[in-house]
């Protein structure tokens, strides 16, 4: 089972540590080894929205939320069950500390 786990900017968050750039890196590489974790990595907060609506496609530069809002990083994993994504998900908070985020099934065909 595949699940994407996103984590969202905060008006609050404190930068990161050397401290806790290196526990990411250990818990990056054991989830790389492990074949667990399939892909990763930041995200523009601003993006760009992309509509369509009776055949007229419309492209808008963001942003389009609020810091706390934005969608600022992602992993995409594979595991064994929900239970499974949830507690790496537990895991990777008890590293990066205050926040939030989503895990989410992905479908499809590797499914």
């Amino acid at each position: 089972m595949r699940f994407l786990m996103t984590t969202r900017g905060s008006d609050d968050m404190t930068p990161p540590t050397e401290a806790m750039y290196a526990e990411m890196a250990a818990f990056i590489e054991e989830m790389t080894q492990a074949g667990v974790l399939l892909a990763t990595g930041g995200l523009d907060p601003a993006g760009t929205h992309i509509s369509s609506s009776a055949g007229e496609i419309t492209v808008t530069d963001g942003p389009f939320t609020e810091a706390k809002e934005a969608i600022v990083s992602f992993a995409l994993i594979e595991a064994r069950s929900k239970e499974e994504a949830i507690e790496l998900a537990r895991r990777f908070w008890k590293v990066v500390g205050d926040g939030e985020g989503d895990i989410q099934q992905v479908f499809g065909p590797e499914d």
